[in-house]
């Protein structure tokens, strides 16, 4: 009988990503722990914005003077797919430093890219 696995939490999935990133060595690059760390916020803020679609409603009133109400789409709606559409980009990003770390890598890599990827000039073995 097979292991019925619960889902990885957000968290923990981070900590797989960095781990598989270790395992490419990318997970010392300053671009991509800023990006990721930049992608876990905009992670969070999604969650966020989430909770309060779901308690608030997909719709607002808004009252005028005379107490008449119009009814709006709720504002974090629009936030949320701003911020979507930014976590989109910033994955796309992610994965174009990973893939090209590897293909340096592949290649014989440069003095930039091995700087950038351990934080020193030259090979791996100084």
């Amino acid at each position: 009988m097979s292991e019925i696995k619960k889902p990885l939490d957000l968290r923990e999935q981070a900590e797989e990503i960095l781990k598989i990133a270790a395992q490419h060595g990318v997970e010392q690059n300053f671009f991509f722990i800023t990006t990721f760390k930049r992608y876990q916020v905009q992670i969070n803020i999604l969650t966020d914005l989430e909770k309060t679609i779901r308690s608030e409603g997909t719709l607002v009133t808004k009252e005028y003077i005379k107490g008449r109400g119009n009814v709006y789409t709720h504002p974090a709606i629009a936030e949320y797919n701003r911020t979507s559409t930014a976590a989109n980009q910033t994955v796309q990003t992610l994965m174009k430093i990973i893939t090209t770390l590897r293909k340096e890598d592949e290649d014989g890599g440069s003095d930039l890219l091995s700087f950038l990827r351990k934080g020193k000039w030259g090979n791996d073995d100084e």
